[in-house]
């Protein structure tokens, strides 16, 4: 046990345990051996001391009245929320022997893991609950729902989850955050583009809402949804045409220039224009910045563009911008989709795949966002639901489909969780969860180049306990003797980080971690050097892409027929909440105030609505309610929510309810901003 709950009274170290790219060191308060304040460590290199809302008032949701504190048993009809408290040994032995008796009757594949990272611990995420299900042989889930399609389509340009150390992008000249809402969702690099800004850097947003960071840049550029591909296009095209790209550096380190040269001519500005809504005037006056640029440019490349189904097309082609211009030998140039790659651990020693029984076949896959056809459509039913660090009633796509297939009385459900969620309510039993301050694990950035350790600084809230510790004794429970499956939090943690394949976590232990807090690895410009390509270089023309059956140059691929809808529906972050974590808090909903749609002016006259109206948003899956904010946010013919909402007891804000199930282009990604809707005053 860590000494930090020893200690009644003091400050001590932490990490930020949210799916957020800057993974914010903090300090913790303690007073009589509760937290009572939280604030950033200003010793973190990169976070320095500077945190956003949603942590400064963690507090509040730590120990919040409507936190679980015990294991219950379901006693009313699903979904209803009647429960009856219940032991640890009645909970585990009741799933331990439902689960048996269902593995002799139809086979461990009944059985479903269904998880995401509500935590970013990845010892809690990745470790224990992985191994167990490996052990168990039960159906392996595909982790999609956030950014595969990206990450595949940047792979197939880049080689993987490389980019720029976001500390040198303060050296930059132009950022431009393409379809990432920055100021919400990865405040620091809107801190280290102030840094440049102070210097004479320029400021672009490309997205589909003016929101706060396109309130906030020098310039922002309106974008039809889906249309990015052919907006970068068309920058390539005026690049090529006005001899703005670096044919010294393309020469030695991309493959496909020439080929591109000509691919682009067909995407004129005015063709470009007529795609995306933007003006031809502002595809050259763009491209000029970014060609001309007496410095270097970075492009942070966001999770909006890939949450279609072109997605990982749109964000490959993105991907192909810096290597035009020879940005990756400046400093502070390039990209940054993702840099979890810099940063890989072992995943074999966290996962242990060798613990699946070898007479048993390989388990089925089932991809996250088509949960709600899996659990109503398979030939092979799934009979158990085993959920953690995930809320699919909200957060999956056709949310009315998901909670159908919630509340079959033949599934039996186990939800571990903090709070009583939309998913939790569907469940047959339900486990008290720990908070990240009362774990041990190990974090990595997708973003900066930092590893952290949290050590617990509280105990337990209530009985609840860890991720780890629960599967821990559900091994114990169903009979499985494997030592992995004993292993404790550090040694898991040694383990994960002890990467032959990756010299950056060289020398990087837990001990280490436990002694300074936090370490960088020790990660090197991708460039000069050779990408983990196939070439070897930037793929501008992909071969592997082509054997996928994908066009080998980056291509703009119109989004599919949704339905007779007006609207193309985009469902993004807010700002005090992440996915749904928080929306259950009094404190971080009333900072959010409430469920908004924003309309373009014109096309809330056209049907009566004005400012502040309730309306209904519709489609063929599904609808919700939200109130109307009227102007010049966004395009016609696109409205736009934030925020995964709470249920109420009607439940007339989930918008989930709205989007598609169907899989984007790579990676077999979530399509949730490729809905269209209608819209009506109510």
């Amino acid at each position: 046990m860590s000494s930090y709950i020893e200690q009644a009274d003091g400050v001590f170290p932490s990490v930020c345990s949210l799916d957020c790219p800057d993974q914010c060191g903090l300090l913790v308060h303690k007073q009589d051996g509760v937290i009572v304040k939280i604030e950033g460590d200003p010793s973190h290199p990169v976070t320095q001391g500077a945190i956003c809302n949603k942590v400064r008032n963690m507090t509040a949701r730590i120990y919040d009245e409507k936190r679980l504190q015990y294991p219950l048993k379901r006693v009313g009809p699903k979904g209803s929320g009647q429960f009856q408290r219940i032991s640890w040994e009645e909970a585990v032995q009741t799933i331990a022997s439902r689960w048996k008796t269902l593995i002799a009757a139809e086979g461990p594949e009944a059985i479903l893991p269904y998880s995401f990272y509500g935590n970013m611990g990845r010892i809690n995420t990745e470790g224990m609950g992985r191994r167990f299900f490996n052990r168990m042989n039960a159906s392996k889930l595909i982790y999609s729902i956030c950014e595969a399609a990206g990450s595949v389509g940047y792979g197939y340009t880049m080689g993987g989850s490389f980019g720029v150390d976001p500390e040198d992008t303060v050296h930059a000249k132009l950022i431009i955050m393409w379809g990432v809402n920055a100021v919400s969702t990865n405040m620091h690099q809107v801190t280290l583009a102030e840094k440049a800004r102070k210097n004479g850097a320029k400021v672009v947003v490309i997205d589909v809402h003016r929101n706060r960071t396109a309130k906030w840049a020098d310039w922002f550029v309106p974008v039809n949804p889906g249309t990015d591909a052919a907006l970068a296009l068309g920058l390539m095209h005026v690049l090529f045409a006005e001899n703005m790209v670096d044919e010294a550096f393309m020469e030695q380190y991309t493959i496909g220039h020439t080929e591109l040269r000509e691919h682009v001519k067909a995407y004129t500005p005015e063709a470009v224009a007529s795609i995306t809504g933007v003006p031809a005037e502002d595809i050259v006056t763009l491209a000029r910045m970014y060609g001309e640029c007496d410095g270097a440019a970075f492009i942070r490349i966001g999770n909006g563009p890939q949450h279609h189904d072109n997605g990982g097309m749109t964000t490959r082609t993105i991907a192909c911008l810096p290597g035009l211009t020879g940005q990756w030998l400046k400093k502070g140039g390039g990209a940054i989709k993702g840099n979890g790659g810099h940063l890989a651990m072992n995943r074999i020693a966290l996962e242990q795949p060798s613990l699946k029984p070898k007479e048993w076949n390989r388990p089925r896959d089932i991809n996250m966002n088509l949960i709600g056809s899996a659990l109503l459509e398979l030939e092979q039913p799934i009979y158990s639901l085993y959920v953690y660090n995930a809320n699919p009633a909200v957060v999956a796509p056709h949310a009315g489909k998901v909670r159908e297939g919630l509340a079959r009385e033949d599934l039996f459900t186990v939800v571990h969780e903090l709070f009583m969620t939309e998913t939790a309510k569907y469940a047959d039993i339900v486990l008290p969860a720990t908070s990240a301050f009362e774990n041990t694990d190990v974090y990595s950035s997708y973003w900066h180049h930092f590893i952290q350790i949290q050590e617990p600084v509280v105990a337990p809230y209530g009985e609840s306990k860890s991720n780890t510790e629960v599967f821990r004794l559900l091994a114990q429970a169903m009979g499985y003797e494997d030592e992995a499956l004993r292993d404790s939090d550090l040694a898991m943690i040694d383990q994960a980080l002890n990467n032959p394949n990756n010299p950056n976590l060289a020398g990087i232990t837990g001990a280490l971690l436990q002694e300074k807090q936090f370490v960088k690895a020790n990660v090197k410009p991708i460039l000069p050097g050779k990408l983990r390509t196939p070439s070897g270089r930037i793929e501008l023309y992909s071969a592997a892409m082509e054997r996928q059956g994908f066009p080998p140059l980056p291509t703009y691929i119109p989004l599919p027929d949704d339905g007779p809808y007006p609207f193309l529906f985009i469902p993004t972050v807010n700002h005090n909440f992440l996915n749904s974590t928080f929306a259950h808090n009094e404190k971080h909903a009333a900072m959010e105030k409430m469920p908004k749609l924003y309309m373009n002016a014109a096309d809330a006259a056209g049907l009566g609505i004005q400012q502040g109206d309730a309306v209904k948003v519709w489609n063929d899956r599904g609808e919700c309610e939200l109130t109307a904010v009227v102007g010049e946010d966004v395009l016609p013919g696109v409205v736009v929510s934030q925020g995964l909402w709470a249920d109420g007891a009607d439940s007339k804000a989930v918008v989930n309810a709205l989007t598609p199930d169907r899989v984007a282009d790579m990676g077999q990604g979530a399509t949730f901003f490729s809905g269209r809707v209608d819209v009506a005053r109510v």
